[in-house]
């Protein structure tokens, strides 16, 4: 079993965002989901297995000043879903959580707003439950990653508190 949670996040004016920094988004966040699937894989197609994916309610929905963190999430989305369309024959299960905001440290990254940035626009992407607890979102993984879940695949689960209503 693997869960791929590793990610960065942050705000950018789009137009001022560099290609290096534009790079290190679709790196971690896609490049780096698709490196370690394609390491565990080899390991799962004999047994079977399963695969738990972390995207986000910007994979599915826009957000202000995250174009690069939306391309990439939203990438995720869509390699889940071509791996296990993939690798369903093979009993290897791929699917994906979309979180909204978790209260862990990749909230930091997020914390520095671009000059100008209008607030209202980001308010308006926010849960009015707030952040979300690691521990919560944890059993989400355990059921998607459990046998109880075994006619799971290629499928996206959300929470999110609400923000994507």
């Amino acid at each position: 079993m693997l869960c791929s949670i590793a990610g960065i996040g942050r705000f950018y004016h789009s137009l001022e965002m560099t290609p290096e920094q534009w790079r290190r988004m679709i790196e971690v966040n896609l490049t780096g989901t698709f490196l370690v699937n394609q390491a565990v894989l080899p390991h799962l197609l004999d047994r079977g297995g399963v695969i738990v994916n972390t995207a986000s309610t910007s994979a599915v929905m826009p957000q202000p000043y995250q174009a690069a963190y939306c391309a990439s999430k939203g990438g995720v989305l869509m390699l889940t879903k071509a791996l296990a369309l993939e690798y369903w024959d093979r009993k290897v299960r791929i699917n994906a959580i979309s979180p909204g905001g978790v209260d862990t440290p990749i909230i930091k990254d997020f914390a520095d707003l671009p000059d100008g940035a209008d607030m209202n626009r980001i308010i308006r992407y926010m849960s009015p439950m707030g952040f979300c607890q690691p521990e919560d979102l944890a059993s989400l993984y355990a059921y998607v990653a459990s046998d109880e879940a075994h006619y799971m695949t290629g499928s996206i689960v959300t929470m999110d508190g609400g923000i994507t209503l």
